[in-house]
């Protein structure tokens, strides 16, 4: 899928949403990143189970699950971006630039003193 299919697909999730929640706009992105932070939750479990690191539970979860949970918060975040913008695909696409631009740049040399 390319990032414009996925914007698109994006944007049906969020008018779908919108459609059946039917909420004050600020209330709607405030639901939007709440949801983002049980979707972390979510994946945060799931690495847990995947670890085997809760001894009540042993190893509940594997690495599709991860995947999964992954999936489904970058999704989240995804949408409530796009709840709170029209434009999210352009504030996206600005953003990663900005961020592997300050990430990416050559590392300065170190002299030996």
């Amino acid at each position: 899928m390319t990032d414009t299919a996925a914007w698109h697909t994006v944007t049906l999730l969020q008018q779908w949403l919108t459609t059946h929640q039917q909420l004050p706009r600020d209330e709607e992105i405030l639901v939007r990143v709440l949801k983002l932070s049980e979707e972390v939750g979510e994946a945060a479990q799931a690495v847990i189970g995947a670890r085997g690191v809760n001894p009540r539970k042993g190893h509940s979860h594997g690495r599709q699950d991860v995947e999964a949970e992954l999936c489904d918060v970058i999704i989240t975040a995804m949408v409530a971006l796009r709840t709170l913008t029209p434009t999210a695909p352009e504030v996206f696409a600005r953003h990663v630039e900005r961020v592997a631009a300050r990430s990416l740049k050559a590392p300065r040399a170190t002299t030996d003193t």
